[in-house]
C-alpha cells in the first residue's frame, strides 16, 4: 500500500494533490475519478463535500477503486 503522508483539494483544477512520505505528488482529477460512478443528488453532494473536507479519504476511495462502494452507502443510509 502506498503510504500517503497528506491530501488537499485544489479548486483550481478540481483535484485532490497526494503527497508521498518521499516527496513525490500526485494529483487525482476529481471529474475523471468520477468517471462512470452512478451517484443521486444527495451522494454527489456527500462525495463533493469529502473531497474538500477529507481529501485524504477521497483520495484512498480513488486509488483502491472503492468510490462506487462508498456512494452505494450513503445512498443506502435511512435518515429516521
Amino acid at each position: 500500500m502506498m503510504e500517503l503522508i497528506h491530501a488537499e483539494y485544489n479548486p483550481m483544477h478540481n483535484s485532490i494533490d497526494v503527497t508521498h512520505y518521499n516527496g513525490c505528488t500526485l494529483r487525482i482529477n476529481c471529474s475523471q475519478a468520477e468517471t462512470g460512478i452512478r451517484a443521486t443528488p444527495n451522494s454527489q453532494r456527500m462525495l463533493d463535500a469529502l473531497a474538500i473536507d477529507n481529501p485524504l479519504e477521497y483520495a484512498l476511495l480513488a486509488l483502491d477503486g472503492e468510490m462506487q462502494a462508498w456512494v452505494n452507502a450513503e445512498d443506502s443510509l435511512d435518515i429516521f
